[in-house]
């Protein structure tokens, strides 16, 4: 097969999309773009199967050619564009802001929120460097040589310039979705909040309360949720939601706190009890 592949199995996809298996052979495969395929959710996932605006890939494929939905403050006319981890979904038609999330369980959550929420979103710096100007002129030193501009790069695809010298690689930047620059930064260190982001804890949200430095190997970090529970994963898993104990940004149902196997079956047969004695009373 010649060029890039543009179509994917329904059973290869990724088990976070929450695909029913029996649904057809064929799933949307996502585009190039900000997000990796394997960490991404297509957007015709979020108006069909999520938000139920559509039946079916030609009423999706409608709604966005009509220009009606936007991401990051963009318009997107490409029904397979990949949204990821805190992209911001826009309906100005309906008026309705939604942010993409990992559940406590690590599966996609699609947040609804408001306010002041729905103009700004945090991105994770994963490179911090200096790259040469390309044209000459008003910015050459004392030596001829044309100056450096320092810049960070985001996890969304993102490239600011001349950001804040204290932000470091790992730390996480508020960033303004109607003018794109940094209004805030949180930075990677003991005492923040966090949510996983990948590996087996991913939506889980903890304090951060060490970080273990293995030279040559991956560096581990140790968080614990409202609940008191322990848990470690690597360094690269961790994103910093806010300052302190606080996140800055709504939680999805459960607010990242995980529940073991039995805990759910008993709040289960709890919610289950509830909900016979109402019918009995309303009998």
């Amino acid at each position: 097969m010649r060029g890039p592949r543009k179509h994917m199995k329904r059973l290869n996809a990724p088990k976070i999309w929450m695909l029913n298996k029996l649904g057809g052979i064929w799933a949307p495969r996502p585009s190039t773009g900000p997000h990796k395929l394997r960490e991404s959710l297509p957007l015709t996932l979020i108006l069909r199967n999520r938000l139920k605006y559509a039946l079916t890939r030609a009423e999706t494929q409608k709604i966005v050619m009509r220009r009606l939905v936007s991401v990051d403050g963009k318009v997107r006319t490409d029904m397979n564009f990949p949204t990821g981890f805190q992209d911001v979904v826009s309906m100005p038609k309906t008026g309705e802001d939604f942010r993409i999330m990992y559940d406590h369980k690590g599966r996609f959550s699609v947040l609804p929120i408001k306010g002041a929420e729905t103009k700004f979103k945090l991105c994770q710096v994963i490179r911090s460097q200096k790259a040469n100007r390309a044209s000459t002129g008003s910015m050459k030193g004392a030596t001829g040589q044309a100056a450096a501009i320092p810049y960070i790069a985001t996890h969304d695809g993102r490239t600011i310039r001349f950001p804040n010298p204290d932000i470091r690689v790992m730390d996480t930047v508020k960033v303004s979705l109607e003018t794109g620059r940094v209004t805030g930064h949180y930075k990677f260190e003991v005492g923040n909040v966090a949510i996983c982001t990948r590996g087996a804890n991913r939506g889980r949200v903890g304090i951060v309360t060490n970080r273990e430095k293995h030279p040559g190997d991956f560096e581990i970090v140790h968080l614990k949720d409202k609940r008191g529970n322990s848990f470690a994963t690597r360094q690269a898993n961790v994103f910093i939601i806010g300052q302190g104990s606080k996140p800055v940004i709504s939680l999805p149902k459960a607010n990242g706190i995980k529940l073991t196997i039995q805990e759910e079956k008993a709040a289960k047969a709890q919610a289950a009890k509830k909900k016979h004695k109402k019918k009995r009373r309303n009998d």
